[in-house]
């Protein structure tokens, strides 16, 4: 099989019985037999040379690399930009078959020009770049340093930050509580799928981030579709948030709470109360403690895995419990009530939260519940347990004293709890 095609180009592969169209891409060294190519849907696909008959070029790859220059509108607000990486930063390298990152105002620009239709992108840091299951708290801390310097800045009206989905909530809540005295918007926004597909939900989300950055809500928020058309997104609670679908555009959903508000492109309309836009200093409170974890309580399960986060110098563990907040007690041949009560009067901190993600804890119902308060675990009522798990490695940091971090944890400091939601 002979071509012309070069890796970049728009191509027509030619089988016996089928036809594929898209862009050629450059094959890895360790598969030489196969060619790759990227769909028109966005997807990639690996083709046996052997099996391929013909490959025609449709267009030929454009070299020509443009200049852009982006002119500061005098009548539009200045916002700043915090990269990290993610879907949402990306845009396809024909070349590599991978992505390149978006971190200057001119490639962003590029790809998203509508983000740049009511503010001025003055600023844009780029912390690190990574996706988000390779971050871990120093990250968020080095997040909410940035945060603070460029929401200090009298000139900008607001943070967007740009992130991968997958652990986005769990940065939220550690913004959420990192940054104390919030005066202005702080937006994380993101997308389920990149640029190059028909699909992509990053230039709703980018847009209506822009309008969030400027409003009136002094929240750390996540702005992100809310279905799966393209007509408005969310601004949903830092600490309330949570991804609940592997891939459809509104993957997040507002657990037991309700959005701050709708965004359009053009507008907001107000859904629940907020802290508004003032004149705060916001100060950095970062400080955390890096030895909790978090832990799934399933049945059979040996609490004797408590003993490993002791020997093991942690200082705390969040456990999702099932019910009310129930793990095995006296009944079950694994019961945990002994073990529970031994490893906190060692000094560990339990607390507790719900594995059903939606609904309160209320260990006073059921007599094992009782059971189990009894022992000294801390029930966090309706919190989300990424949540709990920041919170707690934010409080642990602060103080170790068990009746102060129960006041700390009992505290709602950035709407973690909901006290209007019904058991």
């Amino acid at each position: 099989m002979k071509s012309s095609a070069n890796v970049g180009d728009r191509v027509k592969v030619v089988l016996s019985r089928e036809e594929y169209f898209g862009i050629l891409l450059e094959s890895p060294v360790s598969e030489k037999g196969i060619v790759l190519l990227k769909l028109n849907s966005g997807y990639n696909i690996g083709l046996n040379k052997k099996d391929i008959l013909e490959i025609q070029v449709i267009q030929k790859e454009e070299v020509k690399e443009e200049k852009i220059e982006i002119k500061k509108d005098v009548k539009k607000p200045d916002i700043a930009m915090i990269i990290t990486g993610g879907t949402i930063a990306a845009r396809l390298n024909p070349k590599k078959g991978g992505v390149d990152w978006l971190d200057t105002p001119e490639s962003l620009f590029k790809f998203y020009p509508e983000l740049f239709d009511k503010v001025n992108v003055v600023k844009v840091e780029v912390p690190f770049m990574k996706a988000s299951e390779d971050m871990d708290y120093k990250d968020w801390q080095k997040i909410a340093k940035t945060a603070v310097e460029l929401l200090n800045d009298a000139n900008i009206k607001g943070v967007i930050i740009t992130h991968g989905t997958d652990f986005l909530h769990y940065t939220s809540a550690a913004l959420s509580f990192f940054l104390k005295d919030l005066n202005k918007p702080v937006v994380l926004t993101y997308s389920q799928r990149s640029i190059d597909r028909a699909s992509s939900d990053a230039n709703l989300n980018l847009q209506c981030a822009a309008l969030a950055a400027i409003s009136d809500i002094a929240e750390v928020m996540l702005v992100g579709h809310s279905s799966t058309n393209d007509d408005f997104c969310y601004a949903m609670p830092g600490t309330k948030s949570r991804k609940m679908h592997s891939s459809k555009r509104d993957a997040f959903k507002v657990i037991n709470s309700k959005p701050f508000a709708k965004v359009f492109p053009d507008k907001i309309d107000k859904i629940s109360d907020f802290c508004v836009r003032n004149k705060n200093k916001v100060k950095l409170d970062n400080k955390f403690e890096e030895k909790i974890a978090l832990v799934k309580f399933y049945p059979g399960q040996e609490p004797e895995i408590l003993d490993y986060y002791f020997k093991n110098k942690y200082k705390g563990v969040v456990l999702e419990m099932s019910g009310l907040g129930h793990v095995a007690t006296k009944r079950a041949r694994n019961a945990w009530t002994k073990k529970l009560k031994q490893v906190q009067e060692k000094g560990l901190i339990i607390c507790a939260v719900a594995q059903t993600i939606y609904g309160r804890l209320n260990p006073l119902v059921y007599s094992n519940g009782r059971e189990i308060l009894e022992t000294g675990v801390i029930y966090l009522e309706d919190m989300l347990a990424e949540t709990a798990f920041v919170k707690l490695g934010w409080v642990l940091a602060k103080t170790q004293d068990k009746e102060k971090v129960k006041k700390l944890m009992l505290t709602n400091f950035s709407h973690e709890f909901n006290d209007r939601l019904k058991e």
